[in-house]
C-alpha cells in the first residue's frame, strides 16, 4: 500500500516538474538583455518589461484583458449559480443532460466553439466589438462557476434552509443568511477561476478581436507571427505568476475553510 502510494506520488511529482519546468525557463528569458529569445540570456536587463508598461498595444491590451475578465465574471457568477440551483430541481435525467450542456464549453475543443460563435456574432454585428468579446468569454467561463457551485450545493445540510423556512424566515433570508454562506467558497472559487479562464482566454479572443477589442493573450500571439522578441516572455511570465498567485490563494482558502469546517464539527 505504502508502495503504491509512494509510486503515485512519484507520477503526481513527474507531471508536475513536466508542466512547470518549461514555464520556468520564461523568466529568464524575459530579463535577458539580447533582442531574440535566448536561453541562457546573454546578459540581464528589465527592458522589456519597461518595453510592455511604456508600449501603447501592449498597455491597451491589458487594460482590455482586465477589463474583459472584471466584465465576464459577474455575468458567469450569476448565470452559472443560477444554473446549478436549477439543476438541482431537475430529475435525474434531465439534470444529467442539462449538466453535459452546460459544461460543453469545456469539453468541446475551443476553436469549433470559437467558430459557432464567430458566425453568430457576425449576423449579430457583435464581432469585432468589447460586448461581442465579453459574451463569447461568458460562455467559456460558466462551467468554471458551475462546477464548484453544484458541487457546495450537492454537499451541504438542506436541513439547515427548511429549517430555517419552518421558524418563520422568508425564502429570501433564509437563501442569504443560511445558503449562501454555505455555499460562498464555492461561488468564490467558480468567480476566481472564470476571472483566470477568462484573462489567459486566446482562441475565442482571437477571432473576435478588432479595434479596442485586442486582450493580452491575442497581443501576445500578434507579435508571436510578426515580431518575437523578449517582450512576448515578459507579458508571459506577468500572466503565469498572476495566475498561479491566484490559484494558491484560491487553495489556501478551501485548505482554511475545510479546517474550519472539521473544527466546527468536532
Amino acid at each position: 500500500m505504502k508502495a503504491s502510494r509512494s509510486s503515485l506520488y512519484a507520477v503526481v511529482f513527474l507531471i508536475a516538474l513536466l508542466v512547470t519546468v518549461p514555464t520556468l525557463f520564461l523568466i529568464p528569458m524575459s530579463l535577458s538583455s539580447g533582442t531574440t529569445f535566448q536561453f541562457p540570456p546573454p546578459g540581464w536587463s528589465g527592458r522589456w518589461y519597461k518595453n510592455l508598461v511604456e508600449e501603447p498595444e501592449w498597455r491597451a491590451a491589458a487594460v482590455t484583458s482586465l477589463k474583459v475578465a472584471a466584465m465576464v465574471t459577474p455575468l458567469a457568477l450569476v448565470i452559472g449559480t443560477c444554473a446549478a440551483f436549477g439543476l438541482l430541481r431537475l430529475g435525474r435525467r434531465l439534470r444529467t443532460a442539462g449538466l453535459t450542456t452546460l459544461i460543453s464549453p469545456l469539453v468541446v475543443p475551443h476553436i469549433l466553439l470559437a467558430l459557432a460563435i464567430y458566425g453568430t456574432f457576425l449576423k449579430l454585428d457583435l464581432s469585432g466589438t468589447l460586448q461581442g468579446l465579453v459574451l463569447g468569454q461568458t460562455a467559456l467561463a460558466v462551467p468554471f462557476v458551475l462546477i464548484p457551485v453544484l458541487t457546495r450545493l450537492q454537499g451541504y445540510d438542506k436541513s439547515m434552509t427548511s429549517a430555517a423556512l419552518s421558524l418563520g424566515a422568508p425564502p429570501f433570508t433564509a437563501f442569504r443568511t443560511v445558503t449562501l454562506p454555505l455555499i460562498l467558497p464555492g461561488i468564490v472559487a467558480g468567480g476566481v477561476f472564470a476571472f483566470v479562464a477568462s484573462f489567459d482566454e486566446l482562441v475565442i479572443a482571437l477571432l473576435l478581436q478588432g479595434p479596442g477589442a485586442t486582450t493580452l493573450p491575442v497581443q501576445m500571439f500578434n507579435s508571436v507571427t510578426e515580431e518575437a522578441n523578449p517582450t512576448i516572455s515578459a507579458a508571459s511570465t506577468i500572466l503565469v505568476v498572476v495566475v498561479s498567485l491566484v490559484i494558491l490563494l484560491v487553495q489556501l482558502g478551501w485548505i482554511r475553510t475545510d479546517q474550519k469546517a472539521g473544527i466546527h464539527g468536532q
